[in-house]
């Protein structure tokens, strides 16, 4: 069934039966059938197409810096855009592949003395994973920059979206609800002294080392913000004597209690169990139910 990836892309490309826990920041996670990482969009189209023919289910990875992976692993094939990186400047412009990290688009645009993605410099992940979730930090977000999508669709065309049409809202966008793969996203700055922008990032970097386990195994903020005026999820955790609660090797963490970390050789459902545990302490004591930021997958 998986033989035609093997004509379809170089074997170096091509990984059979990977496991998933080397692809996460979780570093958690049972194998793929099949780990592909095109390195162009003719390759990542040349995948999709033969798992759309072939009834294949697929997931799109980015960095993996923001997902929990089954311990069964995940049935079918994983598309990791990786290795399409590349990064383009033109005036007040940049283009950026989906495989391109967030850092590193960041850093692009302070060199070419271009401000409005301080805040992405230090976001671990990639820019498609940072538009399909509309990442953001310290009151920035892609959807304050980000004006234009180049996606593919699933009979093979790509289509360009602008950016009234991308449903950029907190923590989602309009491809969680629909078939397409994210290959580029165009961001639209201002102009802005190289040493003002590496300033703003230096210190959202130092904020970040201060009060964020940055150092650890974690997909990031665990939970969303809810959806109730002046609360937050780290609070709310904190608030009920979460801060340090463990099961097995997972664990709230005691630097920042809005991330669960791999304290040790925590599984899926060691981390599962534990975020269960505090959505039904929080909804016991407050009310409300927290609703996980982390991408679920090869869960049934």
């Amino acid at each position: 069934m998986y033989d035609i990836f093997k004509t379809l892309m170089p074997a170096n490309l091509v990984l059979f039966n990977e496991p998933m826990r080397g692809h996460t920041s979780f570093k958690i996670g049972g194998a793929a059938d099949v780990f592909v990482t095109p390195e162009t969009p003719l390759q990542l189209t040349a995948v999709w197409k033969a798992c759309l023919e072939r009834g294949l289910p697929v997931i799109v990875l980015g960095g993996g810096n923001n997902v929990l992976v089954s311990d069964a692993g995940i049935r079918g094939v994983v598309i990791a855009t990786g290795k399409m990186t590349e990064i383009t400047v033109s005036g007040m412009s940049i283009n950026a592949a989906a495989g391109a990290t967030m850092g590193k688009l960041a850093d692009t645009a302070c060199k070419a003395g271009l401000s409005g993605l301080e805040f992405a410099h230090g976001i671990p992940g990639t820019v498609g994973g940072g538009v399909y979730m509309n990442a953001g930090a310290y009151r920035g977000e892609m959807k304050d920059v980000c004006t234009k999508v180049t996606a593919l669709l699933p009979d093979g065309e790509t289509v360009c979206y602008n950016k009234a049409d991308l449903g950029l809202a907190y923590r989602t966008s309009r491809f969680h609800n629909e078939d397409a793969i994210i290959l580029k996203a165009e961001f639209s700055l201002t102009p802005k002294p190289q040493e003002e922008i590496r300033a703003t990032m230096d210190d959202l970097k130092t904020r970040r080392r201060d009060s964020q386990p940055i150092e650890e195994r974690s997909a990031g903020s665990t939970f969303k913000r809810p959806k109730v005026e002046g609360m937050y999820a780290a609070r709310m955790i904190e608030d009920c004597g979460l801060k340090g609660f463990t099961i097995g090797g997972a664990q709230v963490s005691t630097k920042h209690s809005g991330f669960v970390i791999n304290i040790g050789n925590a599984t899926a459902e060691d981390v599962l169990r534990l975020m269960d545990a505090v959505q039904e302490k929080i909804h016991a004591q407050t009310g409300i139910w927290l609703e996980p930021e982390v991408e679920l997958l090869g869960f049934n």
